[in-house]
């Protein structure tokens, strides 16, 4: 069972949309070593665990599974955020939004030759379950063989070409809201490596000099610096409010990874960002809500909620 808060894993700091970095974070979404990926695979490994006596390895599984969805959410809400309001629609306000504004452009005329077209003309300036391509998502990326070594192999393989992905991308773009996105992952992804390896370890391997994986020295990135600093890469989340979650037992003692020296931590989970909504697009015929259709929509629900009212009154009364 899983619960919603709505706040954002990280902070998404603002800057001028970008269409062409939004495309390139479609392959951190949907792309093979995504995070769509990364969500799909470890969720399954955790559900399809066999053996009661692994339960920590199971529990990590779904504690980086959980955090995995999160990481849809933002990465999904950053490309929202790098398509929303580009172009901006320029011309006089009193004018049908269709008419070429100022400059002789129409509202969406640079959909025509930047970034992907499909975040205008499928998605109305939001995320797609794509890669950078315009590839759709696949089900068959998924990695769940059900022997244990193999999974946790194939998972440290997948964070870290995730976190090699994604030091390209931060490298491709100078934009603030994508690098904050891209930053908060590049640590997170160097955690994941630490929870893979360290399970890696407690079955008989020993990393050495190995990890990170690229060595990167991406704490010259100043936001991955800054994020380093606070220990962010030695954490791991267990998403667990019952306080049932074991991964302690593996996700603990000095981390795998060469750069950066600490212990390794649980906790149930961090506190998170404050979310909006972000503003309509008339250009984009969306959402689409007119007066009366809002009008209606308020009425329907101060009807239910005077339904649900009556209902409870007839309980408290029995």
């Amino acid at each position: 069972m899983f619960l919603h808060v709505q706040r954002l894993i990280n902070e998404i700091v603002p800057d001028e949309p970008d269409p062409a970095a939004a495309n390139a974070l479609q392959e951190g979404l949907g792309g093979q070593f995504g995070e769509m990926r990364t969500m799909m695979q470890y969720l399954f490994q955790s559900f399809n665990f066999r053996g009661a006596t692994a339960k920590p390895y199971r529990d990590l599984l779904h504690g980086i599974g959980t955090e995995e969805i999160s990481h849809v959410e933002l990465i999904a809400t950053t490309i929202a955020r790098l398509t929303d309001g580009s172009p901006a629609y320029t011309g006089a306000a009193t004018k049908p939004v269709d008419e070429p504004g100022k400059g002789g452009k129409t509202p969406l005329a640079s959909a025509l030759s930047v970034g992907n077209i499909h975040h205008y003309l499928v998605g109305a300036q939001g995320a797609l379950p794509v890669d950078a391509a315009g590839n759709p998502w696949s089900g068959s990326y998924v990695y769940n063989s059900g022997n244990l070594v193999l999974d946790l192999l194939y998972n440290l393989m997948l964070e870290s070409t995730g976190r090699l992905q994604k030091c390209r991308i931060y490298e491709m773009t100078d934009n603030k809201t994508a690098r904050s996105t891209l930053a908060y992952l590049i640590v997170r992804d160097q955690a994941h490596e630490n929870a893979y390896a360290k399970a890696l370890e407690s079955l008989g391997i020993d990393w050495g000099r190995t990890l990170p994986i690229p060595k990167t020295d991406a704490e010259r990135f100043p936001e991955v610096k800054t994020l380093l600093d606070q220990g962010l890469h030695l954490k791991q989340y267990t998403f667990s409010l019952d306080n049932l979650s074991e991964a302690g037992k593996i996700f603990r003692g000095s981390a795998p990874a060469s750069v950066a020296d600490g212990n390794l931590q649980t906790e149930q989970m961090p506190d998170g960002f404050p979310m909006d909504i972000a503003v309509e697009r008339p250009e984009e015929f969306a959402p689409g809500l007119d007066a009366d259709l809002l009008e209606l929509v308020q009425r329907t629900a101060e009807l239910e909620l005077d339904d649900a009212d009556h209902a409870a009154d007839k309980v408290t009364t029995k």
